[in-house]
């Protein structure tokens, strides 16, 4: 069909308009089977060193000491208080209280590096302003 539609065009044309209905004809018949060539299957094999390393990784990232926000320090009811008052304020925070005698400590976050843990303090400097950066 379209062979005989370029015939068709080139009895009517001049003979630089057939070199050009030529051209284009090549061009979109050499797309169109590039387009149709895209077909395939793709099979990942992976060996069981590779789930060990990751395992091993894993527990390893586990003893990892993170870089830590400190917004309180003190007795247990108000670091209650500034707990809970923490998770409303920033509810996709990671937040914990530890007791290290005398006093509760709310610890925020847990970043690995320090220019994360920076820029979150500054966040949490906005309603806490006592907050400072720790490595526990």
């Amino acid at each position: 069909m379209l062979l005989d539609l370029f015939v068709y065009i080139c009895k009517k044309q001049s003979h630089i308009m057939k070199f050009m209905y030529l051209k284009i004809l090549l061009i979109s018949l050499l797309f169109t089977s590039a387009a149709l060539a895209q077909e395939g299957s793709v099979r990942i094999q992976k060996s069981a060193e590779i789930d060990r390393v990751l395992t091993l990784k894993k527990e390893l990232n586990k003893e990892k000491e993170f870089i830590r926000i400190q917004i309180f320090s003190g007795e247990r009811l108000e670091a209650e208080s500034t707990l809970k008052g923490f998770k409303s304020d920033f509810p996709d925070q990671t937040v914990e209280m530890k007791y290290e005698t005398p006093n509760y400590k709310i610890w925020v976050g847990k970043f690995k590096t320090r220019l994360e843990a920076d820029r979150e303090l500054r966040v949490v400097k906005k309603s806490y302003p006592a907050a400072f950066r720790i490595i526990p």
